[in-house]
């Protein structure tokens, strides 16, 4: 047996593997195919939907893109690619695309496995047959994110409003178990989003968990691809006046009615808070998913709470506890 040297084990490596998800068309697929184009090696790229033969260069002129016809292979695949595939074109990184899809297929196929066994149409797994199931999805995830040593991307769905808190069926007991393995297994997830600005769409990646500081929780990247992020990871966060140029109309007659955005902002900065901290609170609190949708109102009342919160209390962001807690205003009778 080879003695290895446990300090030979440091992290050598500037990798990061992420988990991107959102609704269909936002571009999740276009941004792990992104990773052809980060300068990592080529790339193997895991299709599990059928649909990379829409993206540019998935014939194998850019990056390799692999169909899974049954989910079945997925693991077979991943073992390949990551030993003899590796060493025969070269592979340097991994996507896969969707694992929604994977996981969707995976559990259908035990259902009729089980409703075939039992011969009733209505039967559903035992927990044990469930859990069997769990094994063989965070070894996929394993081989992956882990094994690999490699930059990964995997492609998820946001899921549908309640259906992680259902508990009398058996989805309900799947998908929170499956979409934990998931986290647990990336350094960062974004969630990709569509917004209109004037006549253009932008593509807008919002971090909604992540382990590197670089990529703090609520920060937004507009127009991602996988190069962009490695260019950010390692640089340190960016200061809150360059993350964003952020340059609203005003009225030619008339001053604004009530405290701009960009009046919101620095006054945050002066307590010491950054965007990614004043997004979060405004989902939170006006339930916006971006800080260009706040109104008028909503912009004085987030201007309000953050006074009550530091301007009395004489507090900053950075001398506060780290999870900023916000008193409600009293209303005016």
């Amino acid at each position: 047996m080879t003695t290895v040297h446990p300090l030979s084990r440091r992290p050598q490596q500037r990798r990061l593997v992420v988990a991107v998800r959102g609704a269909a068309g936002t571009g999740k697929s276009w941004f792990a195919a992104s990773l052809a184009d980060a300068g990592l090696g080529r790339l193997c790229f895991f299709d599990t939907e059928r649909k990379a033969r829409l993206l540019e260069g998935a014939d194998g002129s850019r990056y390799d893109a692999i169909e899974v016809e049954h989910p079945d292979e997925l693991l077979p695949f991943v073992d390949w690619a990551l030993t003899d595939g590796k060493a025969e074109q070269g592979y340097g990184c991994y996507a896969l695309d969707s694992w929604a899809m994977y996981f969707g297929r995976k559990h259908r196929a035990t259902v009729q496995a089980v409703r075939e066994r039992t011969g009733d149409p209505t039967a559903r797994p035992s927990a044990d047959e469930l859990q069997a199931d769990q094994v063989v999805f965070q070894e996929v995830l394993r081989r992956l994110c882990v094994d690999s040593g490699a930059c990964v991307v995997i492609t998820d769905q946001v899921a549908a409003r309640g259906q992680q808190d259902r508990e009398e069926n058996e989805m309900g007991r799947v998908v929170p178990m499956t979409a934990s393995g998931l986290e647990y297994f990336v350094d960062v997830m974004l969630e990709l989003s569509l917004r209109q600005d004037g006549f253009e769409t932008r593509r807008v990646a919002t971090v909604v968990k992540s382990n590197a500081p670089d990529f703090p929780v609520g920060m937004e990247i507009e127009d991602p691809t996988f190069a962009a992020l490695m260019e950010r990871l390692g640089d340190g966060p960016q200061p809150v006046e360059t993350e964003h140029a952020e340059v609203l109309p005003q009225p030619a007659l008339a001053a604004p009615a009530g405290p701009t955005l960009a009046d919101l902002l620095a006054e945050a900065e002066g307590f010491g808070l950054g965007r990614p901290q004043v997004l979060l609170a405004a989902r939170h609190y006006c339930g916006v998913q971006a800080l260009d949708e706040l109104t008028t109102g909503e912009t004085a009342d987030l201007l309000d709470r953050m006074r009550e919160r530091y301007a009395v209390s004489g507090d900053s962001a950075g001398e506060a506890e780290p999870q900023v807690q916000v008193s409600r205003r009293k209303k005016a009778a």
